[in-house]
């Protein structure tokens, strides 16, 4: 019995020995390629760094982004300043009647539906850029903070009113501003419905001015505060714990803590969301769109809620003549830049890195 037991134990030992013995050499194979690998790319990289300096491998690795960039990007801005120089451009016959510097400019500062408006000043496209941007765009980033500081103090149904003020995000456009138009309807609207208004007219035939650009207003600063919301509640759950236990200890109001730690501390986030919206708001087109159609204006009126890249737009669309266009396209761009600069400077002494 003792026999039997030890040519078991013996054959089982063998087999070990010849798993572990294979299992190392196996191990020792792939090591020494390894090695050799190792080595043929230090060869490699070495050839290399010879024959090409840093820049032109790191050119080399980014080119198929640059490439993106340039058909994308690049190439249809240097494009705008070609159509800028041609004069009663016809897009559909690709005629041109003739050749000009200044004269897309002027033809657009001089347009009464871009900067002037015959015998009033309600409903120029840059008015209505100006007054959406400079109203709806400090209003939604204090809204938007103001939330996030709440979503962070409270505990219960926190996951549950996240995802109620993200929905906007994920939702189309459009069909929100279907949504608004319709709970802003003369009749069986939920808003005039809900304080007692009547047949009070919003967004419809005989609607004035100042009450359609509130519904625009309304409708911009709902639809931008998911993004913003997400980004501010973000920021204020990496402020480091021991500024609030410190504030806590010294019995520091709430509003002080917030003024004193949060803000200042979230406020390189606060500046991208600024200047991140500032040019979001200067191109708004699908709003205006879902609210008053393709042609920004609603029925009745004498005046127009279309936004400059609508102006644009029209003349890329219905009339075709993109000397206009460009034009109108930089000064936008000029606008957009000439604030961006603006930001910036003001951003090196109000944001703290």
């Amino acid at each position: 019995m003792t026999n039997v037991v030890n040519n078991i134990k013996s054959f089982f030992g063998k087999i070990f020995t010849v798993i572990k013995t294979f299992f190392w050499d196996t191990r020792r194979f792939f090591n020494v390629q390894k090695r050799k690998v190792g080595a043929y790319l230090d060869k490699r990289d070495m050839n290399l760094a010879t024959k090409f300096p840093g820049w032109a491998r790191a050119l080399l690795y980014l080119s198929p982004a640059l490439i993106v960039l340039a058909v994308f990007t690049f190439w249809p801005i240097i494009n705008a300043f070609r159509l800028l120089t041609y004069e009663n451009y016809d897009m559909v016959n690709n005629t041109v009647s003739g050749y000009t510097i200044f004269g897309n400019f002027i033809r657009v500062i001089n347009d009464e539906s871009f900067m002037v408006a015959a015998g009033h000043t309600e409903g120029t496209a840059i008015l209505n850029t100006i007054i959406i941007v400079f109203i709806s765009v400090p209003l939604s980033i204090f809204i938007a903070l103001f939330i996030s500081v709440a979503l962070n103090s409270i505990k219960p149904l926190k996951s549950f009113f996240q995802t109620i003020y993200f929905l906007p995000y994920v939702t189309n456009t459009i069909a929100i501003g279907l949504v608004i138009a319709y709970m802003f309807k003369t009749d069986g609207g939920l808003v005039n419905d809900l304080f007692g208004l009547g047949k009070f007219s919003w967004v419809e035939s005989g609607a004035e001015y100042w009450r359609s650009m509130f519904v625009l207003i309304f409708y911009s600063i709902w639809g931008s505060l998911a993004f913003k919301i997400m980004v501010f509640l973000t920021s204020i759950q990496g402020i480091d714990k021991q500024y609030y236990q410190a504030a806590a200890i010294d019995a520091t109001p709430r509003r002080r803590i917030f003024s004193r730690i949060t803000v200042p501390l979230i406020s390189p986030m606060i500046f991208y969301i600024l200047v991140t919206s500032v040019i979001g708001a200067f191109k708004i087109y699908n709003q205006i769109v879902a609210l008053f159609g393709v042609n920004g204006k609603p029925a009745g009126v004498n005046y127009t809620m279309q936004s400059i890249v609508m102006y644009i737009y029209q003349y890329i669309g219905a009339n075709g003549n993109l000397g206009v266009a460009a034009a109108g396209s930089l000064i936008l761009f000029t606008i957009i830049l000439i604030l961006t600069l603006v930001q910036m400077q003001v951003s090196k002494k109000r944001v703290h890195y």
